[in-house]
């Protein structure tokens, strides 16, 4: 994503070179800084040898893919095509550096008998056997390519469907859900809580008054509901029509259990039911549901009866209600997380996203955000941990 603005692709074939770019037998190759240059016109494309003209051009002089290496070894070292065959399986295996070296005689041979100097030759073999330790073919470029075309039209053009079929969907690539949503809203869709009286198992898109599109958050998306149960409240909803109360869902769904009901309470699901006010006040009547009142919850039903608009339990606070949005649901349509740190960071001198583009070049800045995904590859020394992305609001 760093390197779209120097490469700027305007034609499908340049999405195809974005996407070989960035992988580990250019970079180890040398290969992406160069053609990074030549493509902004701040270096004059060369070839490693006039042969390789015709095999390099489109990639403006740079090697880039396995077909281009195979290329590369038939024109200046005249390889067969069986050769060339042993060499693409060589790319190809996890220990293809061994193969490699035994190729390399051949590779050296044949560039001799074609009057190429040994510096040349040294040139052509470090390109070619970069691609040893990972290779990546033009043809899965290309995949690759038209799955971030399309993604990306789709998301441009159709954001509350495209999101809405992410998120069913999960899980599925670097983003979590949470990412995935906060990108959304920052893209201008509104997205919905989850909400018994509405809500199916799975993400919906819903139609707006003007015009416009939203996007409902489903039951899958409450940690610990069972489907079975999910099932059964969506199909009492289409059978008797919307729940009154917290004690009529807990009535029509007897499958559900207090653990669950709790849950939903505690997410805000039940926010729109008859007599609830917030999120506590859900939490107070699920456990209320469906047991036998003593006195002392006969004398709260009594009280909350009453025309008075005073509650026996307050709202939750905005740390407990985002508390509960990640643990129940790994998500939060409300604002950033980042954002209600905001003024004591600043206090801090902790910059946002927005105070960096005002930022002076060499200077030392000191940001905060939340690590939304970590890579840990293990490697023969050990592992190591990444904080692969990170977003402040």
């Amino acid at each position: 994503m760093a390197s779209l603005p120097r490469n700027f692709p305007r034609w499908f074939y340049d999405l195809v070179v974005q996407i070989a770019l960035i992988r580990p037998g250019p970079i180890v190759g040398k290969m992406t800084h160069p053609y990074l240059r030549r493509r902004q016109g701040k270096e004059e494309v060369t070839y490693p040898h006039p042969l390789l003209e015709e095999a390099l051009k489109r990639t403006l002089g740079v090697p880039l893919f396995q077909e281009q290496l195979l290329r590369m070894a038939m024109v200046v070292a005249n390889f067969t095509g069986a050769e060339a065959e042993e060499l693409r399986r060589a790319v190809g295996m996890r220990r293809s550096w061994e193969r490699m070296k035994n190729l390399e005689g051949k590779l050296r041979a044949g560039m001799t008998t074609n009057g190429i100097d040994h510096k040349t030759q040294n040139n052509i073999i470090e390109h070619i056997s970069a691609f040893a330790l990972y290779g990546f073919p033009e043809s899965h470029s290309a995949s690759f390519a038209l799955i971030a075309y399309a993604s990306a039209y789709f998301k441009v053009k159709y954001l509350a469907a495209f999101t809405c079929a992410i998120l069913n969907n999960q899980p599925m690539g670097y983003y979590s859900p949470s990412s995935l949503v906060k990108d959304a809203q920052r893209h201008g869709l509104r997205v919905k809580p989850i909400d018994v009286q509405i809500s199916d198992w799975a993400c919906a898109v819903e139609h707006e008054e003007d015009a416009s599109l939203s996007l409902r958050l489903g039951l899958g998306y409450a940690k610990g509901l069972r489907r079975q149960v999910a099932d059964a409240i969506t199909e009492s909803r289409l059978m008797s029509g919307p729940f009154l109360s917290v004690e009529d869902l807990a009535l029509r769904v007897p499958m559900l259990n207090r653990k669950e009901l709790t849950l939903l309470a505690r997410i805000g699901a039940l926010n729109n039911l008859q007599g609830v006010e917030h999120r506590r006040d859900a939490l107070w009547q699920a456990e209320r549901a469906g047991k036998l009142e003593g006195p002392l919850l006969r004398q709260n039903s009594e009280f909350l009866n009453e025309e008075s608009n005073v509650r026996p339990l307050q709202q939750m606070s905005i740390s407990v209600r985002l508390t509960a949005d990640y643990s129940g649901t790994g998500l939060t349509i409300g604002k950033h997380p980042m954002a209600y740190r905001r003024a004591v960071l600043s206090r801090q001198h902790v910059l946002s996203s927005d105070a960096l583009l005002h930022g002076h070049d060499g200077e030392y800045v000191k940001i905060a955000g939340l690590v939304i995904d970590r890579r840990r590859p293990v490697r023969p020394r050990g592992s190591y941990s990444f904080l692969w992305k990170m977003r402040t609001e």
